[in-house]
């Protein structure tokens, strides 16, 4: 395998991204100038090492020393009688930019597809039960899965690994439109889907 192929390989690795887009990458890469090029292995390289995950809510944050919690897990102004579970990073980053949530968050790290045979595998589930444990004063647990099939099965599956008897599960309104991805909400859909959440 040359290293065009080589590159597209890992490329078409990507969310999203398929073989044909994969090669346009490759070959934008080959008509930069060397600088750039350097530029973007630097930048690789500084992620890994600047970056580090949350050891509370497990998602990534630039790090101000190793083992420290995030930003939003530091901040003791924040409700925690609430936790909203997010399938990923991104999703986090959606919600917090809405404005309208003030609890703590947990990356779930994925969905759990309906036919999987080992979603513990797929998912964060044994270190969520461990945060549910620790939080003797949480009162809700808002799930924010995606409005799809994958959503909606990984919404029961964690509804029940983590009962609880002082325990409230919410899910957000449907101001998200069937099939819609959190990523993509916009502020205002998010902060309705949040007010109007269900239990």
């Amino acid at each position: 395998m040359n290293s065009i192929d080589k590159l597209s390989e890992m490329f078409s690795k990507f969310p999203g991204i398929g073989p044909r887009q994969a090669k346009r990458f490759v070959y934008y890469l080959l008509s930069r100038n060397g600088t750039y090029t350097q530029e973007l292995i630097q930048a690789i390289q500084n992620l890994k090492k600047e970056i580090s995950q949350c050891s509370e809510c497990q998602r990534y944050f630039v790090s101000l020393g190793k083992d420290s919690p995030c930003s939003i897990c530091a901040d003791d102004t924040r409700d925690t009688s609430m936790l909203m579970v997010v399938p990923r990073d991104v999703d986090l980053e959606a919600v917090e930019k809405s404005g309208t949530y003030k609890g703590y968050y947990f990356v779930l790290g994925g969905v759990v597809p309906i036919l999987e045979k080992e979603p513990e595998k797929k998912v964060r589930i044994n270190k969520l039960q461990g945060i549910i444990n620790n939080r003797k004063d949480l009162k809700e647990i808002i799930l924010a899965m995606n409005a799809n099939q994958d959503g909606e099965h990984t919404t029961e599956y964690v509804k029940e690994q983590c009962q609880g008897p002082s325990l409230t599960f919410s899910v957000l309104g449907r101001g998200l439109s069937t099939g819609a991805e959190l990523e993509y909400a916009d502020p205002e859909t998010l902060k309705n889907a949040f007010l109007h959440r269900t239990k």
